[in-house]
């Protein structure tokens, strides 16, 4: 009977690290394919992409996809974004090992993830409180350098701002200017700016050392709504 248990755990071992050495190969394939191949050249985030396991943020019913490059349900009306644009926004920021960053829209933790891996803090802000307590609980328990709060992000993080550069993964009708105001000179911010449901544009906000604000469009996208409480 032990002898039997013995070998059947030995099979199950065998097995989840057939997934595991499986789910590797599609991301080092997908980084190679979907990312590189696209024109993301910046190291840190090719990294980074190799590291965070996707397949982690989406739900179980999903992961067969989690290395495709499109965007999948995360449930609450919310999505995880497509492997190549969480590549874009996260290397047009330049993130460094010294950051702090803030993004809103917290979502599956997955963008978050990935700018832990290279920069020193990361502040996230999820409005949908299951999105935002799911998220913590994951990365909290991966990091020590990631904070979540379920809140509004449109007023951003103030108490610990200013931040080198913010990333917003839904789509705002105007750039906030709280968010603007949190930036630190010589940051970036990148954000989608449109009406909700259609084709935006993927804006980079960028803050000069004397302070002056300049915009610049990047690419039509499409994100879900920037959620504000009522």
């Amino acid at each position: 009977m032990r002898l039997a248990i013995f070998l059947l755990l030995i099979l199950i071992l065998g097995s989840i690290t057939l997934i595991a050495d499986e789910y590797e190969r599609e991301r080092n394939r997908m980084v190679r394919t979907q990312i590189r191949a696209r024109g993301i050249n910046d190291r840190a985030t090719l990294d980074a992409m190799r590291a965070v396991p996707r397949h982690l943020y989406v739900p179980a019913v999903q992961r067969r996809y989690a290395y495709q490059d499109r965007p999948l349900p995360i449930g609450y009306g919310q999505t995880i974004s497509q492997p190549y644009i969480v590549a874009y926004m996260t290397e047009i920021i330049r993130p460094r090992p010294d950051n702090s960053i803030l993004e809103i829209g917290t979502g599956s933790g997955y963008q978050a993830a990935v700018l832990a891996e290279i920069v020193a803090q990361v502040y996230t802000i999820e409005i949908v409180r299951p999105l935002g307590e799911q998220a913590r609980s994951k990365l909290e328990a991966q990091y020590d350098n990631v904070h979540v709060k379920v809140a509004d992000g449109y007023h951003g993080w103030e108490e610990h701002a200013p931040f080198d550069a913010i990333v917003v993964t839904a789509a705002a009708e105007y750039i906030p200017p709280p968010l603007v105001e949190q930036l630190k000179e010589g940051g970036r911010m990148i954000i989608p700016v449109g009406s909700p449901f259609q084709m935006q544009q993927l804006m980079l906000v960028e803050k000069s050392e004397d302070g002056r604000v300049s915009t610049r469009s990047l690419m039509p996208v499409r994100f879900v709504p920037f959620e504000r409480d009522n």
